[in-house]
């Protein structure tokens, strides 16, 4: 059996304003630092063979803080990025609703229908990151960390469950939240979805 732990990077202060980031290279911010801190104890007792990261700062300082605390080696891979959302990126959630209410709209009710001038598709988004997990899942690795981005998590978590990406919005991945899954000769078992209890005060 394999098993693929996924989380989503520590906080920016974009996340905090609610900016859009999107492929903007943002780094954590004070609060990030300490949630992937508090996220990197409590993959210490996972025994995590290998981090997969993509090669936005934010996952990855995410991820060297993790593997500092682990010791495990790091593989960095852009197809594991956030979505490119095109126009979008740089804007906030008012700006957005103010000039493109209408593809807002779109991006609430029906996300696997927006077509941004210069964005990716929510479906090309869902198509390289399960294309990469498979490509992980044909390595010698048992237990795998991906470090990756909250639009990329939810798609693929979607696609793994072959689950229609109108329900993207049904889904919720916090920053630094824990998600597993399990490879079982009968397919993929959620084991864990969104947890962040290791976030709570002691």
């Amino acid at each position: 059996m394999k098993k693929i732990i996924i989380t989503r990077h520590g906080q920016t202060n974009w996340n905090l304003i609610g900016r859009i980031q999107g492929q903007k290279d943002i780094e954590l911010n004070e609060v990030g630092i300490e949630q992937a801190k508090k996220l990197a104890l409590k993959l210490s007792k996972e025994k995590i063979d290998i981090i997969y990261t993509s090669d936005l700062k934010r996952s990855y300082q995410t991820a060297k803080i993790i593997s500092d605390t682990i010791k495990t080696n790091i593989i960095i891979d852009k197809n594991l990025r956030e979505i490119h959302f095109g126009n979008w990126q740089g804007l906030t959630l008012s700006d957005i609703k103010k000039d493109f209410n209408q593809e807002y709209i779109i991006w609430r009710t029906e996300p696997h229908k927006l077509n941004l001038p210069g964005a990716e598709k929510l479906i090309e988004v869902q198509e390289r990151m399960k294309k990469i997990i498979n490509n992980i899942l044909h390595t010698d690795y048992q237990n795998i960390l991906i470090v990756s981005h909250g639009t990329a998590i939810k798609a693929l978590i979607l696609g793994i469950l072959d689950i229609d990406l109108v329900k993207f919005n049904n889904i919720k991945i916090d920053n630094t939240s824990i998600s597993i899954i399990e490879y079982h000769s009968t397919g993929p078992v959620i084991k864990l979805l969104n947890d962040t209890c290791h976030l709570k005060e002691d």
